[in-house]
Order: structure tokens, then sequence, then C-alpha cells
């Protein structure tokens, strides 16, 4: 599951902007090319988080899709499937480009500070 390790390092870097805040949410726009399950996602962040400043906190996932330029009819589309032909003529023969951010957009921080005895993130 590949998604604790991203979301390993998401909680690392919410904990930095945090400044002892307790937060509530997250916003993490992610490309298709990762291969990201939502349902997985949410799990690996809830696990990555517990203990810190971040547990409970609700995480927003936004998927982004790649640009699907095929070669043989010249066609240009998006698409969120990880491997893709060209919708308008079925070809493979496609080059694939953009869908691989990883971005953290945006974190909600609580009023009350975090409690979180021993966090060491």
């Amino acid at each position: 599951m590949h998604e604790l390790g991203m979301c390993e390092g998401l909680v690392d870097l919410i904990q930095q902007r945090a400044a002892g805040r307790r937060i509530t949410g997250a916003r993490v726009r992610v490309g298709t090319r990762h291969a990201v399950v939502g349902d997985a996602f949410e799990q690996a962040f809830a696990l990555a988080a517990a203990g810190t400043a971040a547990e409970g906190a609700v995480v927003d996932l936004v998927v982004t899709p790649v640009t699907v330029e095929c070669r043989s009819c010249g066609g240009r589309s998006e698409s969120l499937d990880v491997l893709t032909v060209c919708p308008p003529c079925g070809s493979a023969e496609v080059d694939v480009r953009d869908g691989d951010e990883l971005v953290l957009e945006s974190v909600d921080f609580g009023k009350e500070p975090a409690d979180v005895p021993g966090d060491s993130r």
C-alpha cells in the first residue's frame, strides 16, 4: 500500500505547518499516475495521523487527470485511467503527460491547540 508512504510524508509536512495547532482537515491534489485508491488513502492518512495533531482530520483527496495525446489520430483528451487508450479512436499509440503531482493544497486548523503528548513529528 504505497498510500501509507505518501501519507506519512504529508502528515510530517502538515505537522510542520501546524505550529502547535490542532489540524481538522487537509486538501491534497494527487495525479492519476500515482494510482491512489481513495479508500486506501483515507485509511493510510488516518494511520499516519494517529497520535499527532492531525489525528481525526478529514482529508479531501482531489485526483487530477493525465493528458492523452494520440499518435494515430492526433486527438487530445484527459483521463483518470492510469492505463489509457485514445478515447476517440481506441488506439494504444498514445503519449501520456501530466497527472504526476502530489500537492498539499490547504490545511484547516481547529481553534484549540493540539494536545499530543510525546509527539515527535
